[in-house]
Parts: C-alpha cells; structure tokens; sequence
C-alpha cells in the first residue's frame, strides 16, 4: 500500500504542474489478490456478457443499433474500482459495460438490449439509451458527444449542492472533435466544477483512424488551453486505471476543478455490430490480444503470485458464464413492454 500511496503522491504532484503528465507503467501500483480477482471477475462478465449480445444480435433478438465493449474493459472497471458511492457516470451509446461495472444486474441489462419490459429503461432505450437513478448511471447517449455537456451538468449540480461527488463523463477519441466538448471544458474550468473527462481512445472513430481525423492526437492535452490537466493513462491495464482514477477523483474533490483521463484502448469488434472493420488489418487486432488483452493480464499475475490455480479462474469463468445464459434466456422469455409505455416517461 505504501508503494500506491507513494505514487500516487507523484502523480498529483506532476498533474499539478503540467497539463499532459503520463500513467502507462511506471511506478505501476501492485494490486492485492482480492483486488485482482475483483477486477479479473468484473471485467470477465464484461466480456462475456458483451459476447453473448454479439451472438444474440446475430439471431434477431437484439434490434437497432449494438456497439460492444470488447477489449476495453479496463477503463470502466478501474475506474469504478476509484469511485465513491453518489459518483455519477455518463457515457456514450457503449454503455453496457458501464452499468455492469457499476453493479447492474446481467438480466436488466439483456433485457434493455432486447426491448422488454424488465430493462432498465423499460425496454424502450434499446442498446443506446440506458439508464439508472439507483446507481447514478445517467446514460448512454447516442448524439456524439452529447454526454459530455450533460455531464458538466452533472458537476455543476454537485457544485451547486456543496456534496463530495464528482461527475465522470465517458467519450470517444472521434466525439473529442465535437464542439460541444470544448464549451463544456470552458465552463468546468471557469468554475472550476467536479468532474472527470475520460477519453477513451480506442484508435478509430467508428472507422477513421485518430491519426487521419485530429491535428492534436495526444488527448490528454485537449485541455491545455483551459488550463485543465490531463493525464495519459495505459487504459488496457486495470492497475494503472484504478492509479490514475483514484488521483482524478482527489484532484476533482479538492477543489481544483476538472481533469483528462486518455485512456489509450483497443476493442477488438467493429464500431458497432454492423461495422466488418476492414479498415484495420486481422493482425492488428491479433496483436493487441495477444500481448495486451486486459483479462489475460489480470490472469497471468494471478497465476503468477499463485493466488489462484487455473481451475480456480475456471471455476470464476463458469460462474460468469452462468450468469450470462441465465440473463439472456430471462430476457429472451420476458414480455414486451405494454402499449401503454409509448405515452409514459415523456416530456412535454
């Protein structure tokens, strides 16, 4: 713990005086074995969760739009492993690894992406649009770039009300263009609001690589002429997510106004279950999974440190494998919802 604490202490140190400092592997905080099996499990219902929606998607059950978190699981569970209770998370139309991480259940979450009466929103936000009051998920949005704004609401609320809560509001390197993001910067910055920007940049804006579509491909200094600092995050290792989570979230509920998270990513699927993807090679993606998967990295220090044998991790993968079967045929028997829900939850 010592060691955390120690670099954690730096990285606050050199966020303070730059506005683009880097968390990809040095001074790498160890993770205790429960936090490594924590992690290995969470991200690994992500996975399969996200592999059994593919499947379905496929047969007609899933209608509509179906982007899927493969591969970048990492972010979202090292972060939430930071956060607080009253944190409140905003993302994009990616959004089911979200609401897993912040404890959803596996059945409310099919059930949304099949259109039934159970989901979390009722069965009528699909894939894209899902939400959560219980847990402060305040959505997937599926206007590019839309969350961010609504998520600087989010801490200007908290400011508002005086709590110790802080926004952390999910985007991709494609919706970091959008114009929207830089007014909101503005206004976090002006008023110095609670909130955590992360950018997950997982190379390719739907199917433009970051390297053709942005002038500036380094995310973490989006902020700079805010005076926002940022930080370059290795965003397939959970240990160096939860090390940069754990100094946003402090930095944010000190008082010193918002922060960039880079999460540097890769999903291994298309941008969305319609995307063929030929725009990257097989090998590319071969060799983000062979040498960077974020599962098979939890899995290899475990086995290392010999806290857990590999039956043991079978036994954490048929579990979560369980649970999945047994959310897709509860979603798959669970009515539509009732004519009645077009008329409801509507703003006049």
């Amino acid at each position: 713990m010592a060691t955390r604490k120690s670099a954690n202490a730096s990285s606050r140190k050199s966020t303070a005086k730059s506005a683009s400092t880097e968390f990809t592997g040095q001074n790498m905080p160890g993770f205790s074995r429960e936090e490594e099996l924590h992690a290995y499990r969470e991200m690994l219902l992500i996975r399969r969760f996200e592999e059994k929606a593919g499947q379905l998607y496929g047969m007609g059950f899933i209608g509509g739009f179906c982007h899927l978190y493969i591969g970048q699981e990492a972010v979202v569970v090292g972060m939430q492993m930071a956060q607080n209770e009253g944190d409140q998370v905003i993302t994009a139309y990616r959004d089911h690894g979200h609401m897993l991480a912040l404890g959803m259940s596996a059945r409310g979450v099919m059930a949304e992406l099949t259109g039934r009466r159970s989901g979390l929103s009722k069965g009528k936000g699909g894939s894209m649009h899902m939400f959560s009051k219980e847990k402060h998920f305040y959505g997937g949005h599926g206007i590019v770039g839309a969350q961010v704004s609504l998520g600087t609401g989010l801490a200007f609320a908290n400011k508002y009300r005086g709590n110790d809560s802080v926004a952390v509001a999910y985007f991709g390197d494609g919706a970091a263009n959008q114009g929207q993001v830089y007014e909101s910067f503005n206004m976090a910055a002006l008023w110095k609001l609670p909130i955590v920007y992360i950018v997950e940049n997982n190379r390719y804006a739907m199917g433009t690589s970051t390297a053709r579509a942005t002038a500036q491909s380094d995310y973490s200094k989006r902020g700079v002429s805010f005076g926002i600092p940022g930080v370059q995050v290795d965003g397939m290792d959970v240990r160096a997510v939860k090390a940069a989570a754990e100094d946003a979230l402090e930095h944010c509920r000190s008082g010193k106004g918002p922060i960039i998270l880079e999460m540097l990513t890769y999903r291994y699927r298309g941008h969305s279950m319609s995307d063929p993807a030929k725009y990257r090679s097989k090998e590319e993606v071969q060799k983000m999974r062979s040498e960077q998967d974020p599962i098979e990295q939890v899995k290899a220090r475990v086995l290392a440190q010999g806290w857990a044998s590999e039956d043991d991790l079978k036994a954490i993968d048929k579990d979560v494998r369980d649970i999945v079967a047994d959310s897709a045929d509860f979603a798959q028997a669970d009515p539509e919802p009732d004519v009645s829900e077009l008329y409801t939850d509507i703003l006049l």
